[in-house]
């Protein structure tokens, strides 16, 4: 077995209640802690904590937006990762979305693709100790330079949807990270990469109830694949006429009526669920297909969900 991740925290658990899990998790078959940072958390003080509860498993940001924090900031930050960490830390880094950039933080989301790029390749440089002084299209950075430079490479990984952001992941960074897809659509999505690792954040709600899981299902995939970014995605992976009506009564401003539109052969498609057992033999197909290291993303189900990461563990 190759990589196995999980998302940390979990749903509605604190997050110092994850350290006995954190401990066990590289004895259960986990390899990998990945962070998220939408409105909860953020994606960096969780893999601190567990980088001293686990000197184990590798920890990774899931990701941490461009936008978000500045240049020199993004830098820092990961650096510290790497630090305390002993060089476990990769930093995964994207665009996020208009709603976290502009609506939350205020700040202007343009030029998505070529910010990315340009934190990249800022961070490519930075990450090494070297002096950064250099016009980017869209920031400049003069004189910076890291006061405590990792001892260890960083990896950095783009989130990645699309073409374009592939080919920039495989050609300039270590890998991509990216979700909201069927173990079917890898093979398309490993094809854009000219190389590097390939992480998915998988959405695995283990319970036997399909009714259950498709209706939180469908609310996940009405209120995420409506955003243009993830609409397009799913365009270019074949999926356009099946979402067309959830579009359009999205669109029309009925929200109930657009998630009821949601085909269940696409909910099936996008959201891991079944027993325990079928769960993970879902989760292991990513990993079948092309993804190197599939990250599993627990969604609440009303069982303990501490037990639920134990179970799904590759090892169970």
């Amino acid at each position: 077995m190759g990589r196995w991740g999980i998302t940390l925290p979990l749903t509605g658990v604190p997050v110092l209640d994850h350290r006995a899990l954190v401990a066990e998790l590289a004895d259960l078959g986990y390899t990998d802690v990945w962070s998220a940072e939408t409105a909860g958390t953020d994606a960096f003080t969780p893999l601190a904590l567990a980088a001293q509860w686990s000197d184990r498993v590798r920890l990774g940001t899931a990701i941490a937006p461009v936008y978000t924090r500045g240049p020199a900031t993004l830098a820092m930050t990961a650096a510290t990762l790497a630090e305390v960490s002993g060089g476990r830390f990769v930093l995964g880094i994207g665009a996020s979305s208009p709603a976290i950039v502009e609506r939350w933080n205020g700040v202007p989301f343009t030029e998505p693709f070529k910010r990315t790029r340009d934190t990249l390749r800022f961070l490519k440089a930075a990450l090494t100790g070297e002096k950064v002084s250099e016009e980017y299209e869209t920031f400049t950075v003069r004189g910076f330079k890291l006061e405590r430079a990792p001892e260890h490479p960083v990896p950095i990984m783009l989130a990645a949807l699309r073409p374009g952001m592939l080919r920039l992941a495989g050609r300039e960074a270590d890998g991509a990270i990216t979700n909201w897809l069927a173990a079917a659509d890898v093979p398309k999505v490993r094809a854009e990469m000219t190389g590097g690792e390939l992480a998915a954040r998988i959405f695995v709600c283990p319970t036997e109830d399909a009714g259950a899981a498709r209706a939180l299902g469908r609310m996940l995939i009405s209120t995420y694949l409506t955003v243009p970014v993830y609409a397009a995605f799913h365009d270019w992976l074949g999926r356009g006429e099946a979402l067309r009506p959830m579009h359009e009564a999205w669109a029309s401003g009925d929200r109930r009526g657009a998630a009821a539109l949601i085909p269940d052969e696409v909910v099936d498609a996008l959201i891991v669920h079944g027993s325990v057992d079928e769960c993970r033999a879902r989760v292991a197909e990513y990993a079948s297909n092309g993804v190197d290291t599939p990250v599993i993303a627990l969604l609440p189900t009303g069982a303990d969900q501490l037990d639920l990461v134990r179970a799904l563990a590759p090892g169970a």
